[in-house]
């Protein structure tokens, strides 16, 4: 069995397709379909179901998958480790990113590249629940976002700074004369407000569902900066963490009167597990910049 005959099979299980397969890992279809008849011979047993139209994985491909992560993710750790150890700091770094931390992440991106020209930066922007299955599958080293409401037992959370829940809006509107704003004065404005599943979204739900408020969603996005945009454009509202706005023009966050109003903003990674050399040196950077120690509770 190599190391290769494993990432072949892994990509295929993902995609469900030796076409786009072959095409993800720039080999031919030919090879392969070959090199995972080799790995099927080898083991005893069929790993894919396949017919004309469709290809899935079998008892045995299925329970191989994880099986197969695993022993990638940590081929891969003996590189980085003996790496870390000559202190040569190469390879990559996966980093998964909620789309309302983006800001605070700027600063840093561009000073560790500069530092660090030899690491690779991979950056995958994505909900919490999508980016915490990643982290489970240890397709990206760590991630950064807001404390989820429930707690998991193979995560671990360390707070990087604190941050509350705001109505934000274009500086000319009649809120942004205000310090702190109540449920009661949202009513009365059209909201444009992130996506259900977003960190924020999840935020604002949690405190209004158990209450009688009514208020008068115009439309919801998933795309932080079209949000922005739509409020600096019109006299809509919207509710963010304070920190997605940060180095932004033309808007104004302001604090949401309400119990427990905070955000934290975490770093996230999986429980007993090997750091990388670069995470370590990327989250220091991280802990240091402007955007974070502005706001910072530091934990490194």
């Amino acid at each position: 069995m190599e190391l290769r005959q494993l990432k072949y099979f892994v990509k295929i299980a993902e995609l469900l397709n030796f076409s786009d397969a072959s095409k993800a890992l720039f080999v031919t279809q030919s090879t392969l379909s070959q090199q995972i008849k080799q790995l099927e011979q080898e083991l005893g047993t069929q790993l894919f179901q396949r017919s004309s139209h469709r290809v899935g994985l079998t008892e045995a491909g299925s329970e191989l998958l994880p099986l197969a992560r695993a022993t990638l993710h940590e081929a891969s750790l003996c590189v980085e480790k003996i790496s870390d150890l000559n202190s040569l700091l190469a390879g990559t770094l996966n980093i998964g990113v909620t789309y309302s931390f983006s800001p605070i992440l700027t600063e840093t991106l561009v000073t560790f590249m500069k530092t660090y020209p030899k690491v690779k930066l991979n950056i995958l922007y994505k909900p919490m629940e999508e980016l915490i299955d990643l982290l489970r599958r240890r397709e990206i080293d760590f991630v950064l976002a807001f404390k989820p409401s429930l707690s998991d037992q193979e995560i671990e959370s360390h707070i990087l700074f604190q941050n509350s829940l705001c109505a934000v809006v274009g500086e000319s509107h009649p809120l942004a004369t205000f310090d702190r704003i109540s449920l009661d004065m949202l009513q009365s404005y059209d909201l444009a407000l992130p996506a259900k599943g977003l960190q924020a979204r999840n935020a604002f739900d949690l405190v209004v569902s158990p209450t009688q408020y009514k208020f008068n969603v115009r439309i919801e996005l998933n795309e932080v900066n079209i949000l922005l945009k739509l409020i600096r454009l019109n006299s809509f509202v919207t509710v963010l963490a304070e920190a997605t706005i940060h180095n932004e023009t033309g808007v104004k966050a302001i604090p949401i009167d309400i119990p427990k109003n905070e955000m934290s903003g975490c770093i996230h990674t999986l429980k007993d597990t090997y750091r990388k050399r670069s995470m370590q040196e990327f989250l220091k950077m991280l802990s240091q910049s402007m955007a974070v120690r502005e706001r910072q509770n530091a934990w490194i």
